[in-house]
């Protein structure tokens, strides 16, 4: 008899196996799903061998084969296993990146009466757990959660528990609905020709049927179309539609509905443009890498406007040529639809989309459908990565070296890593591209572990074109001239003569809301978040305080809630605030704000940037968003506020971050024939960071990071993994970090492991999130997992290998 080993979907788990026999006239292979006895639930799996001899002496049958079934490759596989061993989280967590959208079903929690019951056993009832017996008597089985919602959490489990300990009920599991089908759709048809239903037409006239003749008569012209639409377009009755289907005259058939979230309706096939020569020498050496089936890793470092986009979109030419598919990554969803156009418009549908803000049917329609081979190019931000997408032959990754393409919840991936995973498992050929690249992929690119492509010069509106002259103001000697407002003496006359120009601007604050924190004047208390020891910021659009961390909410109060002082000043700046002041300063212009507060709905995003292209704004104001791979060639002005938000953060990549979020939002100036410049605000202007960005430098910023880096100890000279214990009570939280530093300690001894330091336990940047404290723990080393390795990691412990924030 063969056996199973299985990755089965349970907290408990860990990235342990579990032996399962399989029965007889039961086909399995590795990769495929299954329902499993798993203690005294059924839950969900993954077939990772099949064995000759278990790896435990008794083992449990396969329940049976997941419908409809469901088999991930050997490269999905082995990508899972390195993904679980790398990162250090459970296996299923590191399969389930891999799985459909809405794959994974809960376990619901039931509870029905124990047999039969006489009356005598229900005396000594409380009310609580009488109300629950008679609602079991009405339902049969109620579950648990419902339980909870009626008589509250405490109450509903004290309850079941009493009951159960009398043996008045038992408790059992059943797994949950199904979260996402595939769509269904009644579609109308003519039976007949058309001159039979022109006869049938005037017969129903002719017999007081005006309605059946309507139908009829609207289906002559349209064709076919969905039962929904018919209805809508001639309100008529489904009874009316079945009559006629009765007579023979039309048909009825239920037909499956792919969920687009992708609309050709305004987009037209667009031609390849002509390289220029640094764009065609970089083009060369890709494509030798995907005609010579040499897969290599290369890091496409252009300055903003140089055209990488185009060198992308004739290498996803190329690769298709060659019979294989391609997944190209944003790492943004606000980004998503103005690449999505782009890509689209060359490749007519042949183009699929994954991202977050799509509804679960459309994520699991496109999931299918890419599984199935149907889309050459698969377009997406940080999970497009687990796409299916067969004969893969090119990743590319847009903007490589922003942070969000680190997931932040478990599984902690880092979608760069994984992408070179993915390509040396497929032999495909990876392009990292970056105006500012991360500073450890373009270590590892002067290494020569990656080919580095350099485009030095833009190419819109000609080859050549300049990049945006910048200029830095001090806002110390604006303050020393009487200056106290936002905006500096330089930025505000460049804005005017923009307007002027009808030309537009951008403005860029990194910090949503109107005010960062508000204070008493009288006791001088900040409004914190009772969840989070981080202030409340003010939100004049509601006139609501908000923690960015939690999303705790609460009316802005008239008094201190301390002290009773009217006397509440709103301090700081933020999106909201800049706002304001804009447009006091500049009445006559239009603005627009482009941050998470301000987008709404699904299509958000798509609305604020078509508004700011049509040119029906003047100023955009905006958080990172205005900065990332936006073309804009009517801006010829970028302000930076205040450039110095990030610098001064307990964090060792601070400087990279702010050089390059400025040299982005510095990139959206100066795309069209009018040229652009950019007035860049700050307390810090010697600061290298910011002087690097005056001559669009990046690798005398590379310089002196780098230098920074080997002399700390920090990447890419090392490894760092966050150890982040997590509890309800602070003082139980520092003694498990605490406890856990002398257990790191003694296993580096007993192992001889060296070069690893262990720094701290200390209180996380932000102490306490969501209600819990936060103490952490860092390694640093050149191989810090081999230490971790060894150390059983209790409840309450989240491990994040290459952390992106300290």
């Amino acid at each position: 008899m063969p056996y199973a080993e299985v990755s089965v979907n349970s907290p408990v788990s860990q990235s342990r196996t579990f032996s399962y026999s399989i029965p007889g006239g039961m086909d399995i292979v590795p990769g495929q799903a299954v329902w499993v006895p798993f203690g005294n639930k059924t839950l969900q799996g993954i077939v990772i061998s099949i064995d000759a001899v278990p790896a435990v002496e008794e083992t449990r049958d396969i329940s049976t084969v997941i419908e409809p079934p469901l088999i991930l490759s050997p490269q999905q596989l082995e990508l899972a296993k390195w993904m679980s061993d790398y990162y250090m989280y459970p296996l299923f967590d590191a399969l389930s990146t891999m799985l459909p959208p809405g794959f994974e079903r809960s376990t619901i929690a039931c509870i029905s009466i124990a047999g039969n019951i006489e009356d005598g056993e229900l005396s000594g009832l409380t009310a609580q757990q009488s109300k629950i017996i008679s609602l079991l008597k009405q339902k049969e089985k109620v579950a648990i959660k419902e339980l909870e919602k009626l008589l509250g959490v405490k109450t509903a489990r004290s309850a079941v528990s009493q009951l159960m300990s009398r043996n008045l009920i038992v408790k059992n599991y059943e797994t949950g609905p199904v979260r996402v089908k595939p769509k269904k759709e009644h579609i109308i048809a003519l039976a007949v020709d058309s001159d039979t239903a022109e006869q049938e037409i005037m017969r129903l006239h002719a017999g007081r049927a005006a309605k059946q003749a309507q139908i009829l008569a609207f289906l002559t012209q349209s064709g076919t179309i969905s039962l929904a639409e018919l209805r809508q377009k001639t309100a008529c009755r489904t009874e009316t539609i079945k009559t006629l289907a009765n007579k023979g005259l039309i048909t009825i058939e239920e037909t499956e509905v792919k969920r687009q979230p992708l609309s050709y309706d305004d987009i037209k096939k667009t031609p390849h443009l002509k390289l220029t020569a640094q764009q065609q020498a970089a083009f060369n050496d890709i494509r030798n890498s995907l005609n010579n089936n040499t897969p290599g890793t290369f890091l496409l470092h252009g300055v903003t406007g140089s055209g990488k986009t185009e060198i992308y979109l004739q290498a996803l030419a190329e690769t298709i040529k060659l019979g294989k598919r391609a997944i190209v990554l944003v790492p943004e969803i606000a980004l998503t639809p103005q690449t999505i156009d782009r890509f689209a418009a060359r490749f007519p549908q042949r183009v699929a989309v994954i991202h977050s803000r799509l509804t679960l049917g459309e994520q699991f329609d496109q999931w299918r459908q890419i599984n199935d081979g149907n889309y050459d190019v698969v377009i997406g931000a940080r999970s497009a990565v687990f796409s299916p997408q067969p004969d893969l032959g090119l990743i590319v990754i847009d903007e490589e070296h922003e942070w969000t393409y680190k997931q932040d919840s478990s599984p902690r991936y880092h979608t760069r890593d994984v992408a070179l995973k993915i390509a040396e498992l497929n032999r495909a050929t990876v392009v990292l591209g970056s105006a500012t690249p991360d500073v450890s992929t373009y270590y590892h690119a002067q290494r020569g572990d990656y080919i580095l492509l350099q485009m030095p010069e833009r190419v819109t509106p000609g080859e050549g074109s300049p990049l945006p002259r910048v200029e830095i103001v001090d806002l110390r000697e604006e303050l020393k001239a009487g200056n106290t407002g936002i905006f500096s003496r330089l930025l505000e006359a460049e804005i005017k003569q923009a307007l002027a120009k009808k030309e537009q601007v951008i403005l860029f604050f990194n910090r949503r809301g109107a005010s960062t924190f508000v204070q008493c004047r009288d006791c001088g208390s900040v409004l914190q978040c009772p969840n989070c020891y981080v202030s409340l910021n003010y939100h004049s659009d509601n006139d609501f305080l908000l923690c960015h961390q939690c999303n705790y909410k609460k009316r802005t109060p008239k008094t201190c809630p301390r002290c009773g002082s009217a006397r509440i000043k709103f301090l700081g700046l933020g999106t909201q605030k800049l706002e304001q002041e804009t447009a006091a300063a500049f009445p006559k212009a239009r603005l627009l704000r482009w941050d998470s507060d301000s987008i709404k709905g699904k299509d958000g995003h798509r609305k604020i940037l078509d508004t700011f292209k049509e040119g029906k704004a003047d100023i955009l104001i905006g958080t990172q968003m205005v900065a990332k791979g936006l073309d804009l060639p009517n801006v010829t002005l970028v302000g930076v506020v205040i450039a110095d938000t990030g610098l001064n953060l307990p964090d060792f990549r601070a400087g990279e971050r702010t050089f390059q979020l400025i040299s982005q939002v510095a990139g959206r100036a100066g795309r069209g024939e009018a040229g652009g410049k950019v007035i860049i605000q700050t307390y810090m202007p010697d600061h290298y960071a910011i002087q690097a960005t005056i001559n669009h430098d990046y690798a005398a910023f590379y310089r002196q990071e780098i230098d920074y880096r080997k002399e700390l100890k920090n990447p890419p000279f090392t490894k760092l993994i966050k150890m982040t214990c997590i509890h309800a009570n602070d003082t139980v939280c520092r003694k498990e970090a605490e406890r856990m530093k002398k257990q790191l300690l003694f296993e580096m001894e007993s192992a001889g492991l060296f070069g690893i330091d262990i720094l701290g336990p200390s209180p996380a940047y932000i102490e306490k999130l969501r209600g819990r404290y936060r103490w952490q723990i860092i390694l640093r080393g050149i191989n810090p997992a081999a230490l971790l390795s060894k150390i059983s990691i209790p409840q309450g412990w989240i491990i994040d290998v290459d952390p992106l924030g300290l």
